[in-house]
């Protein structure tokens, strides 16, 4: 089977970016955020008008320089394939994403993906943006069944859940329909195995020794 080595949160730097380019990641995952007109590029969350990006066991002053979702693709420089993850639940947030990508005439295929998947589905309305929906929740992957088995709508190329949603049967019924499935984080060998024998074809991860271990099993 072949897999994708996707590079989990890469894209939130230019270092990050290097790096997994160098390592040769299939997928550079970043996160996208909409802020003050303004989109971008990292994990840590703002906390309305305290000055400082949060994440559970991080702080950072937010008066530090952040990078733009721009400013990283004019850094690329080896035809990257992105997967924009995009945060929040506005719509607006895929509407300026779309803007984005159609002024700068980017050239090369882009996932893009997310859990408000209104968002995904306006930037997937580019011909070279590949829609990929999340699920981090029971009820979550509940909704996102029902979704994909609506024949009104179109069939996203990929879907990504969180590694604990997975079991044989789910996964049996998604390939018949979905070209990838990904699931993240794995993070060690052992999940690897147990994601990959599921029928996992997307392999989101932090760690490079496990983006080197995908990338070997598909070759």
């Amino acid at each position: 089977m072949t897999l994708l080595a996707i590079a989990h949160r890469a894209g939130n730097s230019l270092a990050g970016l290097h790096e997994a380019n160098l390592l040769g990641a299939d997928v550079i995952e970043c996160d996208v955020h909409a802020y003050r007109g303004r989109l971008e590029v990292r994990h840590l969350k703002t906390a309305g008008p305290l000055p400082f990006l949060w994440d559970r066991w991080e702080l950072a002053s937010a008066s530090a320089p952040r990078l733009g979702l721009g400013a990283l693709l004019d850094a690329d420089q080896r035809g990257t394939t992105f997967m924009l993850d995009l945060k929040g639940r506005k719509v607006a947030t895929g509407r300026s994403v779309a803007e984005l990508l159609h002024e700068r005439a980017h050239e090369h295929d882009v996932l893009v993906c997310g859990r408000h998947w209104p968002a995904v589905e306006r930037v997937a309305e580019l011909p070279y943006v590949r829609p990929v929906l999340s699920a981090r929740t029971r009820a979550e992957l509940a909704a996102l069944v029902r979704r994909l088995d609506r024949r009104d709508r179109a069939t996203p190329y990929g879907v990504s859940l969180h590694r604990s949603l997975l079991d044989a049967d789910l996964l049996t019924r998604l390939r018949r329909t979905i070209e990838v499935v990904m699931t993240w984080a794995v993070d060690d060998l052992a999940t690897l195995d147990r994601v990959v024998g599921l029928g996992a074809n997307g392999i989101i991860t932090n760690e490079p020794e496990i983006l080197a271990e995908v990338r070997r099993r598909s070759s």
